[in-house]
């Protein structure tokens, strides 16, 4: 149970309408995460918009779903762990493995992917003040750093959404509680 309005497209205030019904049209059902941040138009414009932009960084998005869910579990978000596993997996194409080593953060033994969990892992611990030796391994695997800022951008798309769903209590919606730990 929901600690916040769990929002549906007709109990929406008016400025969140067009942001539901755009969730609605791109998942086929209404996320609950969106139906929470309804409450709140600018958060969940916010959220969009952010979504939109960090889609078009440099990292793919197999490392982009690896930031998410390194930050879904850091910060005990169960609705955001299995929404980012089912894209990781339909999308992403990635390895059921390796998105359950993802939702417990341990090492996928995918090099690449690894080295962003071990620094998306230093910038949450360390609330982006990593050490010179967790910007450089991140560099030596082969990134740059533009890629180091937009770990930090994923990390702050990936904040809002857990912070929000741990301040709302937001249940899990059926179509996403396959992909949660343990069920993958």
């Amino acid at each position: 149970m929901s600690r916040l309005i769990l929002h549906t497209l007709d109990s929406a205030p008016a400025d969140s309408r067009p942001f539901v019904e755009k969730a609605i049209a791109n998942n086929g059902y209404l996320p609950n995460l969106i139906g929470v941040l309804a409450n709140a138009p600018q958060a969940l414009e916010t959220y969009l918009t952010v979504s939109g932009i960090n889609a078009r960084t440099s990292l793919t998005l197999d490392e982009r779903e690896v930031v998410q869910l390194t930050a879904a579990n850091i910060h005990g978000c169960d609705f955001c762990t299995a929404g980012h596993s089912a894209i990781a997996l339909k999308k992403a194409n990635l390895a059921p493995e390796v998105v359950r080593a993802l939702q417990t953060n341990v090492p996928t033994g995918v090099a690449k992917l690894d080295a962003v969990q071990r620094f998306a892992t230093a910038v949450i611990a360390r609330r982006g003040a990593v050490d010179d030796a967790d910007l450089q391994a991140f560099i030596d695997a082969g990134y740059n750093q533009q890629q180091a800022l937009e770990v930090v951008l994923g990390v702050s798309l990936a904040t809002l959404c857990n912070f929000a769903n741990s301040l709302a209590g937001t249940p899990v919606n059926p179509q996403l509680q396959p992909y949660l730990p343990g069920a993958v």
